[in-house]
Order: C-alpha cells, then structure tokens, then sequence
C-alpha cells in the first residue's frame, strides 16, 4: 500500500511539471531537437522532467525516466521499487499545440505498479490511483490544490464501461497503423455490435477506457515503459488489464530492454 502523502506529492509534482510545460506552451515560438529514436525534445520536455527528478528524488525512490540516461539493468534489476516517469508524453501533439499531452508518474514495487498519475496540463484533468490500487479517480484542477481527503471526496471515481449496442475504440492520433486497422476489423467482425473509432494523443487512451468512454485500447506499434506504466495502473485500479498482444500475459515492468511488446487494454 501506497502512503496517501506520497500520492499527494506526486500530485503536486505533476501539476508543477505541468506548469512549467505550459510556460514553453504558450511562447509563440517552440524550439525542437531530434533525439537518437528520432523523438522530439523540447524545452518542455527538460523542464518538466528537472521538476519531476527533483521532488521524486526526495523520496529516495531511484527513477526511470524518458529523459535521463537510465541506470544500467545490472543494478536496476536489483531495485526493489523505483519511479517510472514520462515528463512531456506527446510531445507531437505538443508541438502541434492540440493540447494533447500530458505528465505521467507511476510507482512500480516488486515487479507491481502501485501507483499511477496522468496530468493534463492544458485542462487541468488529473488521473490518479488511490493509495491501494483498488480505484481511480479524475479531478478537475483549476488554481489550487485541496488536501488529499478533501481531492478525493471532490474527485469522480473512473468507471469502465461495456455497451451492448457500441463498441467504442480508441487508438493514436500519431501512431494508427496497419496492424490496428487490421486488429479493428477483425473486432467489427466478432463483436457483432457497431464499432466507433476514436483517436486522441498520449497517455490519454489508457484514460478513456478507464472512465468507460472507449472499451478497447490496441497498440500495435513501438512503445516504452514510461509511455505506459501510468496508463497501466490506471486500468488495473479499476479493474481492467492491459496485455501484451502476442502472449496475452501482463506487461513486465523494469525489464532489460525498455522497450514494449504491442499490446491491447480491455
């Protein structure tokens, strides 16, 4: 279990990076860098990351993150817990200012996710797990932030949802290709029900189908840890999984290659 107070100041950590990510947001002008994977970097993305690094090092919990080069896997593989962290996910969608980005924090304990946070920092949407993974909750932030008792009794608890005439799927804005098309018909074909695609930046899809918009989230296409992890214990909180597409068996966390399988949440 989770110390509500840890939970707390990962939240605020992540509306922090969030506002420093807006500050770069709002220039009329935004400089971009081609990282080594062809990515983009920003501003953004190092602001937020130096903010994210800073409060979570004060946990003395060690960090995986998108833009730190990570401890190597002959150390990493013996941390008991450590951050997982994605400081800017969607930096195309930040780039092409559609407000589709966020902040990801997750905390992963003896192989398990036990935390996840998704910012929004252009809304002021914030998705987090409560502090025994056994829910999920969306706030809507303005200026200020309320005590954790006080965020929680205000927040909305996520809810999946199944319905017996839609079939409801979300899929990436950036990233739609032939292998999920081809994955779509093949769930026109069996489900038997009428089949609406949407398509959204980020680690957003994984919030759509936790609160019940979207049923089905597929993912045929690169991926790492910190795209996913926050995403993930969202989806476990309130019940669903996220499975790797081959092997049909739960996403392995802290591995030696952070890098993905394709994977489906439903």
């Amino acid at each position: 279990m989770v110390h509500q107070d840890l939970l707390y100041h990962c939240i605020q950590a992540a509306i922090a990076a969030g506002e420093a990510i807006l500050e770069v947001y709002h220039q009329e002008h935004i400089e971009s860098e081609t990282k080594a994977d062809e990515s983009p970097l920003t501003q953004a993305d190092l602001a937020s990351n130096a903010i994210l690094m800073e409060q979570l090092e004060l946990t003395g919990i060690p960090i995986i993150s998108e833009e730190i080069k990570n401890v190597a896997y002959t150390a990493r593989k013996n941390w008991e817990e450590c951050w997982i962290i994605d400081p800017l996910d969607g930096t195309k969608e930040f780039l092409n200012r559609n407000g589709e980005f966020t902040v990801n924090i997750a905390l992963l304990v003896e192989g398990k996710l036990q935390m996840g946070i998704i910012y929004v920092p252009v809304t002021g949407e914030l998705y987090f797990t409560n502090s025994t993974m056994t829910a999920a909750y969306r706030y809507d932030y303005k200026d200020e932030l309320p005590e954790i008792e006080e965020l929680l009794e205000k927040s909305v608890p996520l809810l999946p949802h199944k319905s017996e005439e839609l079939l409801k799927i979300v899929g990436s804005k950036s990233h739609m290709n032939e292998a999920t098309l081809a994955f779509i018909e093949n769930l026109k074909k069996e489900s038997h029900r009428e089949v609406v695609i949407e398509t959204i930046g980020s680690s957003l899809k994984f919030c759509l189908v936790a609160s019940g918009v979207c049923e089905v989230y597929p993912r045929f296409g690169p991926t790492m840890e910190w795209d996913i992890a926050a995403g993930q214990a969202l989806c476990e909180a309130v019940g669903l999984q996220v499975l790797n597409a081959e092997t049909n068996l739960p996403l392995q966390y802290n591995k030696e290659d952070l890098h993905h399988p394709f994977f489906i949440v439903r």
